[in-house]
């Protein structure tokens, strides 16, 4: 008898359906396509996380505090009774981290929960404890913690508050101090769409802005502090005096960048200089970052090794990478602190953090991974953070190069050479760096360009060779000679290293306004939607996460996002909310403005995304604009755009008319029921209420959008009113 064998369970082939439909084949390709990707699935956690978090913020109206407990309550129970295949695995864990996001956001919302001033307040007396002071051309900024404000009940007293000084020394961070001040609530957007200041300062706890009247006092019997007040206190008082010995080793403008570059505080520099740097595409230079961090680290790293290399019993007996890497670890862990600990730096910090924890335990440093466990430690402790130029900006950077040196790291793995004579090798060495640089500034500005466009409307032009001027002379000299300036602070001798850093920071400085000056270096871009902005993050996400050859399909999600601003209208009118700065759309497709110098910042954001500024003026009384359609009286003006009259009242005496004949009255006087002839009528209340109003006019239709409506019903959108002295 022939013994049979031992049953074996046979191995599950993937057999082709040959009587399937023709249209299942491409599902077919798709699905193998996704399971040779499985080992970049885990890349997608903090992508889903972030849609939870942008969910929540996406709605209009609060959610139930509930509601994210129940959503992550259903989708465990989906992952318990759901079958076990690989691909619903895939997806339950996705819709697990999108459920995780939506709680964080939402309960990160209501745990910093603060009350927020509901109108303008002063002067009062307002009494509080120092906790950040940042410098400012004119003065200085102070941000005060655990406020008492006179005549408030601490329910309705926020608890913390912003107060710009214009005279005298500033305050002691830590200290408690009184001073009288004028407050207002955060000011509202400045555009239906624009940034939201409202929402920022509420997830700092920040409820309400102004300006001090007099001088500040120290408050006798204050309150002790605690161990980590102190702390942070210690922190602050540290940075301003590295601020202020660079400042005052390096006068001018080339100490306030020293300054920046070493605390992160660019308040004190020109706003020409700004400007110029965000012109040339330099300003991410004077924001640290990775290329800060990374530089820190790169010293320290190389440095201690060059040291510990020239002790030989140390250099043959031990791996001087390792000892290196804790102290690039230490030095980048103090520049972090130094710098304030902002978004773009713990993001660098994490990023560098593990490439020198892969070091020490001997694992590939650059990886997809690293950037995607960043991603996730900075959503989970600051969701916020996640509709920031800050946050979206330096991740886009940091994850097109690393997808970059994915596809270029085996090419170069097979070109290098060591041979030859020292001027061969250092010519190829000088060559690697300059390619390495221009690749660099290529991919990264690439990446953050369309993140620039949708926050700031503007390009930078020529910012490729602004960075192939400028980030040689930044690796090579400044920053070497900032981290020894810093190092050479606590002994008082930084004066040894201030000298050439000043030389480097003007050679940079020049730089920008070089090629700021050149003609058409910065571009006007009109605003993008936000389905502009989700359809580059998504084609830039798919680019760059796959390996396969349809990530390619990536690149139309990009297209559509960029072409995105030019697929909408800009509105005819816009008004602010109190009916006295208004903007009408010229012949030459600028804006009009209404003259006066009344609520400026407004008017620069306009100008900014909404189509630039006209070089028309506002018509005198009795004249017209140039193509008609504006007409003004002393009374008021007339708008006879797109079939729709609009009437711009000043005075009652010209409500009557107007009320009878126009179809949309807009008017800073308080109008009532007495105006019931127009099909829209937008007076003090309503221009207060809604905030500023946008008015597109069509076909004998007008279609307005208001801030309010934008920023819905949210926790931090209360009818707050903006604040004139003090602008985001």
């Amino acid at each position: 008898m022939i013994p049979r064998r031992p049953h074996r369970p046979s191995r599950a082939v993937a057999v082709p359906w040959t009587g399937a439909p023709a249209w299942a084949a491409p599902l077919q390709g798709l699905a193998a396509t996704l399971e040779a990707e499985r080992t970049r699935w885990p890349l997608w956690l903090p992508v889903a996380l972030g849609t939870g978090i942008a969910a929540y913020f996406a709605l209009p109206e609060e959610p139930p505090r509930l509601t994210g407990a129940v959503l992550a309550g259903g989708v465990l129970l989906l992952v318990l009774v759901a079958r076990r295949a690989v691909w619903i695995s895939a997806l339950l864990a996705a819709l697990v981290a999108l459920a995780i996001g939506f709680v964080v956001a939402q309960e990160r919302a209501h745990g910093v929960a603060a009350p927020v001033l509901t109108e303008r307040l002063g002067p009062v007396q307002t009494t509080g404890r120092v906790v950040l002071v940042e410098s400012r051309p004119h003065g200085h900024r102070v941000t005060l913690a655990d406020v008492s404000l006179a005549g408030l009940p601490p329910d309705r007293t926020p608890a913390r508050v912003r107060v710009t000084q214009t005279r005298g020394p500033p305050p002691t961070p830590g200290a408690w101090i009184r001073t009288r001040a004028i407050l207002s609530p955060p000011p509202r957007p400045s555009a239906p769409g624009a940034y939201s200041f409202p929402r920022r300062a509420w997830f700092e706890r920040l409820g309400g802005v102004g300006f001090a009247v007099g001088d500040w006092a120290p408050v006798a019997l204050a309150p002790a502090l605690t161990w980590l007040q102190r702390l942070a206190a210690v922190r602050e008082r540290v940075r301003l005096e590295v601020a202020a010995r660079l400042r005052s080793g390096l006068p001018g403008e080339t100490g306030a960048l020293a300054a920046a570059l070493a605390t992160g505080e660019r308040g004190g520099v020109p706003e020409t200089v700004l400007e110029n740097f965000r012109i040339a595409g330099l300003a991410h230079l004077l924001a640290i970052s990775g290329l800060h961090m990374s530089m820190i680290a790169g010293l320290l790293f190389v440095g201690g090794r060059a040291v510990l290399a020239g002790v030989p019993a140390l250099a043959a007996r031990w791996d001087l990478k390792k000892p290196c890497a804790l102290l690039a670890l230490a030095g980048t862990a103090v520049y972090l602190m130094l710098a304030g600990a902002t978004v773009p730096t713990q993001r660098a910090f994490l990023m560098t953090g593990l490439v020198l924890v892969a070091v020490l335990v001997n694992r590939v440093a650059i990886s997809p991974r690293l950037v995607a466990w960043a991603a996730v430690a900075v959503l989970l402790a600051q969701p916020q953070a996640l509709l920031g130029p800050s946050f979206q900006m330096s991740f886009a950077a940091v994850l097109a190069l690393v997808a970059t040196w994915e596809l270029a790291a085996p090419r170069l793995a097979t070109r290098r050479r060591s041979d030859g004579a020292w001027p061969d090798r250092l010519g190829r060495v000088v060559l690697l760096y300059l390619a390495g640089v221009l690749l660099t500034s290529l991919v990264a500005g690439a990446a953050t360009m369309p993140f620039a466009a949708f926050h700031f409307n503007r390009v930078a032009v020529f910012g490729l060779a602004a960075n192939m001027l400028a980030v040689p002379v930044m690796g090579l000299w400044v920053m070497p000679w900032l981290l020894a300036s810093l190092l050479l602070l606590p002994l008082g001798l930084e004066g040894m290293a201030l000298a050439p850093l000043g030389w480097g920071l003007d050679a940079v400085a020049r730089s920008a306004a070089w090629v700021a000056g050149w003609d058409g270096a910065s571009r006007w871009v009109p605003a993008m939607p936000a389905w502009g902005l989700v359809a580059v993050a998504g084609g830039g996400l798919w680019l760059c996460l796959w390996r396969r050859p349809w990530r390619l399909v990536g690149v139309a999600g990009l297209v559509a996002g960029l072409a995105s601003p030019w697929t909408q209208p800009l509105p005819d009118l816009v008004i602010n909310d109190d009916g006295r700065v208004l903007a009408v759309r010229g012949a030459d497709g600028g804006l009009i403005l209404s003259p006066g110098r009344a609520d400026g910042f407004a008017r620069a954001v306009w100008v900014a995304r909404l189509g630039g500024e006209s070089a028309e003026s506002w018509p005198a009384p009795g004249a017209a604009a140039a193509d008609g359609r504006l007409r003004c009286d002393p009374r008021g003006c007339v708008l006879r755009a797109g079939g729709v009259v609009v009437a711009l009242a000043w005075h009652r005496a010209a409500l009557g008319e107007d009320c009878a004949r126009a179809d949309v009255v807009i008017s800073p006087l308080p109008l009532g029921a007495g105006c019931e002839g127009p099909g829209l009528v937008a007076d003090r209340a309503a221009l207060f209420q809604g905030g500023v109003h946008a008015l597109w006019l069509r076909d004998g239709r007008a279609r307005v959008e208001t801030v309010a409506a934008g920023e819905g019903r949210r926790l931090w959108s209360g009818a707050g009113a903006s604040a004139p002295d003090e602008s985001p």
